[in-house]
C-alpha cells in the first residue's frame, strides 16, 4: 500500500500533528483525507518523492559480499564487470 503525506492547508491553523505534516498508509482506492484526524483542520495531500532502488542496492551489496559478480550490459553481446 502506498504512503501519502498530508499537511495543513495554507492559511489554516492546525495542531502540531498536521502543521509538521504526517504520513498515512492508504489504498489507492481510498479517498484522500480532508481533515486532520487529531484536530479536524483542513489538510491537503502533498507529493512524496519515491524511494525506488533502495532494495536493489541492498541486494547488490549482499551479492558483492557473497563473492558474486555483476555485469552491466553495454551493447549486443558486450558486457562490463561492475564488481
Amino acid at each position: 500500500m502506498p504512503v501519502y503525506r498530508y499537511e495543513v492547508k495554507e492559511g489554516v491553523a492546525g495542531c502540531r500533528h498536521c502543521q509538521n505534516g504526517f504520513e498515512v498508509t492508504q489504498s489507492m482506492r481510498d479517498d484522500p483525507l480532508a481533515s486532520c484526524p487529531e484536530c479536524g483542520a483542513r489538510i491537503v495531500k502533498t507529493p512524496v518523492a519515491a524511494q525506488i532502488g533502495r532494495s536493489q542496492s541492498k541486494l547488490d551489496d549482499r551479492a558483492k559480499e557473497a563473492g558474486f559478480t555483476k555485469l552491466k550490459r553495454l551493447g549486443k553481446g558486450e558486457y562490463e564487470k561492475e564488481y
